[in-house]
């Protein structure tokens, strides 16, 4: 028979995740599994009935175009996620190294990842208006003439996906900055004794070292281009050409009442986004780096 002070340690680490596990299940799993069962209905939502229909909310999202032509808009933002990493490993590259001032930049450029993406969109709809404080400080250097960058659906992607990096680069560069310094600080210097510039240390030494996290990041900023939301939302609500997949979903949810059939576009999405995860994790495998 078992110890009774041998059982309660068995016992302890599983009432430890007893809350979080809760947790979990009822705000992620549950709901997840009421998606995909509205996803079989014509629920609007409201109504306590609904009826189930099958795969007729699946067929008829594959059978509208129009209701997969918004994926081209996430091109803009997969574009700017491109910039945004690239940003990202500059800085936490140039910001490893001892230069001066380095933990006020360090705060800079992560300081808009804490503000809130409403109060965000709030800001850069006023700093993008016509005869705003963008054509405002053109006008400083020599640009003079107000325009719409709102206004037109390029321009208005453009705008969208630029505010995107300003606000996302800051979580990329602390996972960048943290991989960075946990490299071993003896590479750098036998790096500097072999005579190898920031160039060759960077190539040869933290590239190598960091990438898991950079696979992480480009899945992270793969999904995010996918299921964007909240700046389109906020900044223009869908229209000029910038709504986004997820904009349309909650359109047909919450104003056209067809929740089952967002339920559907959403099960759609959460599959792209596993079946782009796994593609990126076959074409590059999360190997372990062995520096040392």
């Amino acid at each position: 028979m078992a110890h009774p002070t041998r059982r309660w340690r068995g016992v302890t680490p599983w009432l430890f995740l007893l809350a979080p596990l809760v947790l979990l299940i009822t705000f992620t799993y549950a709901p997840i599994v009421n998606m995909v069962a509205y996803s079989f209905t014509d629920w609007d939502g409201v109504s306590p009935e609904l009826h189930y229909t099958g795969a007729e909310n699946y067929a008829e999202l594959f059978t509208r175009s129009e209701l997969f032509e918004v994926f081209f808009v996430s091109g803009y933002y997969l574009a700017a996620s491109v910039v945004q990493i690239a940003a990202a490993l500059y800085f936490a590259t140039v910001l490893s190294f001892n230069v001066r001032f380095r933990n006020f930049f360090k705060g800079v450029l992560f300081f808009p990842y804490l503000i809130n993406g409403v109060a965000i969109g709030f800001v850069f709809l006023y700093f993008f208006q016509d005869g705003g404080t963008l054509d405002a400080i053109l006008g400083l250097v020599g640009y003079d003439g107000d325009r719409a960058w709102l206004g037109t659906p390029t321009s208005a992607n453009v705008s969208l996906a630029g505010v995107s990096v300003w606000r996302y680069m800051g979580l990329n560069f602390v996972l960048f900055l943290g991989a960075i310094q946990s490299i071993p600080g003896e590479l750098y210097e036998a790096a500097e004794i072999d005579g190898a510039n920031r160039w060759q240390q960077f190539r040869h030494v933290i590239a190598p070292g960091i990438r898991p996290v950079l696979s992480l990041s480009v899945i992270l900023s793969v999904s995010g281009s996918l299921s964007v939301f909240e700046i389109p939302y906020i900044m223009t609500g869908g229209a000029t050409g910038t709504e986004t997949f997820v904009i349309q979903t909650v359109k047909l949810a919450f104003q056209f009442n067809k929740t089952g059939l967002a339920s559907a576009a959403a099960v759609v999405l959460l599959l792209i986004i596993l079946a782009v995860t796994w593609v990126q994790r076959r074409l590059v495998p999360d190997d372990k780096v062995d520096l040392v």
